[in-house]
């Protein structure tokens, strides 16, 4: 391990004993936990050999969002496909707890295209082929055209580190898309004939479909209408097609820039099971204009989160999303470095410790 990782695992630990903790307990003491429930403590990776998957199993992470990249695959190799992945994450020491990023591409689907019924099809393989290796979440978007979007990728953060910047005014300059005018009313249409189709059989087969907010939650974005930038639009998709798996990805940090009351919304729908993934982040600023901050020093009281999460019967993965880029990283990633990530978990852990939150 390098200097600038050793560096981040000391401010870990020196951010464990700030959180509350005091001193490590015997639990953080010993290289393997036997506490189950709560919080799944989980990290999005490229690959189960990877550098970032290493490191994080070093820190005690044993929970993988996996991309499942079954586009490049037939339908009838998704279950293959899928249980080779799970198997050598599991190698590593790691159990795949879900899928974030469409397990199949549908942007046709998304923008209401040609070929839409066929990545319907394929979606509904493969809901039917993560059933059958044990993976029983899909974190999905409805960004059409464009997805998560920043205008800077190098504003500096605490102590000079580089974190992502979204101005509405430079993303206008910036003009339309290839996709050219696209409008709210249209994607409503394109939601609801997805969740009409795909719900029923994710329902049939035990997968939670997680739907993530737009980022920015505002519309229409360089000609693109978004639909997903209130609680208001969120309890429309769930109007749809009720179902015990028809909920939500909660990415803290855009139901802040929609104007959220984000404690009490965290606590209603996880009181009501409709939370199935937490991405655990925080920005300072509004919808038009905002930075990413490093999970300590947002405007959000991270604390407060956790417990409402965890008071509220939260049982599921939650991920640091998002972290500025450190000294010694290559800004190649922004917002997927691992180096601010260490300290997100570092914190977060600091925190669950020092609470008694369950957490594994």
């Amino acid at each position: 391990m390098d200097l600038t990782r050793r560096n981040c695992l000391q401010g870990t630990l020196a951010t464990l004993a700030g959180a509350g903790a005091g001193s490590l307990s015997p639990a953080l003491a010993v290289p393997a936990r036997t506490r189950k429930g709560g919080f799944q403590l989980a990290e999005l990776f490229g690959s189960p050999k990877s550098r970032d998957a290493k490191l994080a199993r070093q820190i005690g992470v044993t929970h993988a969002i996996a991309s499942g990249g079954l586009g490049r695959v037939r339908r009838e190799q998704y279950v293959e496909t899928m249980q080779k992945l799970k198997d050598a994450y599991a190698e590593a020491g790691i159990t795949v707890v879900g899928v974030e990023s469409h397990p199949v591409p549908f942007e046709k689907l998304k923008l209401g295209l040609d070929g839409r019924d066929e990545e319907i099809e394929n979606s509904k393989w493969a809901i039917e082929a993560l059933s059958k290796v044990g993976i029983n979440m899909i974190c999905y978007n409805f960004m059409a055209g464009l997805g998560w979007s920043r205008t800077r990728v190098d504003l500096p953060e605490r102590g000079g580190a580089l974190t992502s910047e979204f101005d509405v005014e430079v993303a206008n300059k910036r003009g339309p898309t290839q996709w050219g005018e696209v409008s709210e009313e249209k994607l409503w249409d394109n939601l609801t004939y997805f969740v009409k189709a795909v719900m029923p059989v994710a329902e049939k087969f035990g997968v939670k479909m997680a739907l993530h907010p737009d980022d920015p939650p505002l519309s229409p974005l360089r000609g693109i209408g978004r639909i997903l930038t209130s609680a208001k639009a969120y309890r429309r998709v769930m109007d749809i097609v009720p179902s015990p798996v028809n909920g939500i990805t909660f990415c803290q940090a855009n139901f802040k820039l929609m104007g959220e009351d984000i404690y009490s919304l965290a606590k209603e729908w996880t009181s009501k099971k409709k939370i199935f993934f937490v991405h655990f982040r925080d920005v300072d600023g509004t919808k038009q204009k905002f930075h990413e901050t490093f999970h300590d020093n947002g405007p959000t009281d991270m604390v407060r989160m956790l417990q409402i999460y965890s008071k509220a019967g939260f049982n599921g993965p939650i991920r640091p999303d998002h972290a500025p880029t450190i000294e010694g990283e290559a800004n190649d990633r922004p917002g997927y470095n691992m180096g601010g990530k260490v300290l997100a978990f570092g914190y977060m852990k600091g925190i669950m410790e020092a609470l008694k939150l369950p957490y594994e």
